[in-house]
């Protein structure tokens, strides 16, 4: 009798399994907002940043902690406001008198987590500095470079409501971004659960409780793995026909770029991976349209005017598509 067993020709079972054990840690201390957590390791198995959109209190930053925790990463933490200068984001040159000469200082963005909370609150001069680190993962001070430690990843976040004294991210920023993560209030029963374990123990007991998963070294190692999947020639073409499909759709006024396509195609990579395949499936790619393109379209301002969303977009694009099989 034939076996039709699936044996899967990379072995993804550590990956697999390091995934699930990230996951039951940062559980210890977040309930709920499965899908933030999901998208995050996505992330990091993808080399990517990630704009993290939601009301204060829903754990945004205490999510982006933990992770760095799981992974005895250097986690740091920048409060973006309006009187925030480049230099206090990436470091300067100061004098030494000893040395007779000028010293790079490192700013907090030299770390392996970054946390940049409420980015849309410093003005576009500050903002710009994250540009060159997030894509080269590098600074350059004074004609010289400066490269990052590796990981090297960007959580971001907003506030979708207070819009007052807030700078709108450009589009060349927002395209930077692997994902954007939209994240919800907790259902009725999950804050019933958080009350009921925060009421037994404090915010820092919880977090003391989470172990050590990985090292930034087996990051990489995973990173590899996950490059590895396959993913078959009609399924690329399936991406760049959604990716060009955004681009004159009646209701977009600017479209997504080439560096959504490869968005697309690496996050779907790492997805299948987290999933113990070591190939793609078209629901690794329909799973990872919307948060891969809902920050990279621009609608029309009628389409606005309508109230309508990205994600409503997204899925009329898909469904104008013929998915493969």
């Amino acid at each position: 009798m034939e076996d039709n067993t699936f044996q899967s020709r990379t072995d993804l079972s550590t990956l697999h399994e390091t995934v699930a054990r990230l996951q039951n840690e940062i559980g210890k201390a977040i309930i709920g907002q499965q899908e933030m957590i999901k998208l995050i390791i996505t992330a990091l198995l993808s080399d990517g940043h990630v704009l993290i959109e939601g009301v204060p209190g829903v754990a945004k930053t205490l999510t982006a902690r933990l992770v760095a925790k799981c992974i005895a990463l250097h986690f740091s933490r920048i409060q973006f406001t309006p009187d925030l200068m480049p230099s206090d984001v990436v470091g300067t040159s100061v004098f030494n008198p000893g040395e007779a000469g000028f010293q790079f200082k490192r700013g907090p963005v030299f770390g392996n987590i970054i946390l940049v909370d409420e980015i849309n609150r410093a003005p576009a001069k500050t903002q710009s500095a994250l540009f060159e680190v997030m894509e080269e993962k590098q600074v350059t001070i004074d004609g010289f470079s400066h490269p990052m430690e590796r990981p090297f990843m960007v959580l971001a976040t907003q506030n979708p409501v207070e819009q007052e004294g807030t700078y709108r991210l450009p589009e060349a920023q927002l395209d930077r971004f692997l994902f954007k993560i939209n994240v919800p209030y907790p259902t009725e029963e999950e804050e019933v659960a958080i009350l009921t374990r925060f009421h037994h123990n404090s915010g820092e007991e919880m977090v003391s409780r989470v172990n050590e998963v990985m090292t930034g070294q087996q990051i990489s190692e995973l990173r590899q793995l996950a490059r590895s999947v396959l993913v078959e020639e009609k399924l690329l073409q399936f991406i760049a026909q959604m990716v060009t499909a955004t681009r004159s759709h009646k209701s977009v006024y600017l479209g997504a770029s080439p560096r959504a396509s490869l968005a697309i195609m690496n996050a779907a990579k790492a997805t299948a991976a987290i999933r113990g395949r070591d190939f793609v499936m078209p629901e690794d790619i329909l799973e990872m349209a919307y948060p891969v393109l809902r920050h990279r379209i621009i609608l029309t301002p009628e389409k606005e005017m309508e109230g309508a969303t990205e994600d409503e977009v997204i899925k009329e694009i898909i469904h104008s598509l013929e998915i493969p099989r």
